[in-house]
């Protein structure tokens, strides 16, 4: 008889640096889909913790600014960089939002962290080539920096109205789960470097 060894981790810390996506705008924080990671960790990773370090409006150079110190209280095993999407709708320029990503990559991978970036994409009201520069600076970024990344994180959400809050941007609590499950493929294999048997 096989016997399944259980779920094991000596423990961790998974930081998530966000915006208001990552935040729980527009509900508890408890409903947010950062507060499900952590209930889906409680599970399959004992001992380890979700720091959410999201602030709504936040931008690449807010989540620059913030990271080392973050960084220095935390010691975080995972950094979650979700971010990007305020500099898109307000049209900051493309190398700047590319530049704070990979600073924000370099600086936490210079401290152990692994880091898995969660792309976003905007409504093309800069144009569309504004919109596919950004949409592509994602990938670009992590292909630069050898970096874990996630397809748009809204993917099967952005487009349907029952999931998007009225103001057309902000996810809905019932698409809290939906968010999760987009992540969490690209977030197992990081875990699983730290000894995570989910």
């Amino acid at each position: 008889m096989t016997v399944t060894p259980p779920a094991h981790s000596s423990g961790g810390t998974a930081l998530v640096l966000g915006d208001s996506i990552s935040a729980a705008y527009g509900m508890d924080l408890e409903r947010g889909w950062v507060a499900l990671l952590q209930g889906h960790l409680n599970s399959s990773a004992p001992g380890w913790t979700v720091v959410n370090a999201s602030i709504s409006g936040d931008t690449t150079g807010g989540g620059l600014q913030r990271l080392p110190a973050l960084l220095e209280r935390h010691t975080p095993d995972i950094v979650i960089i979700e971010l990007g999407g305020n500099d898109g709708l307000r049209g900051f320029p493309i190398m700047t939002v590319r530049e704070n990503l990979t600073k924000m990559i370099e600086i936490a991978t210079a401290k152990d962290s692994n880091v898995l970036l969660l792309s976003m994409e905007i409504p093309p009201n800069f144009g569309r080539r504004y919109a596919t520069l950004f949409r592509d600076s994602y990938s670009e970024v992590a292909q630069t920096t050898g970096t874990a990344v996630a397809p748009f994180i809204l993917d099967g959400i952005a487009l349907n109205a029952d999931l998007m809050q009225p103001d057309g941007i902000h996810p809905t609590e019932d698409a809290q789960p939906r968010l999760l499950a987009n992540i969490l493929p690209h977030l197992t294999p990081l875990l699983r470097d730290h000894g995570v048997q989910p």
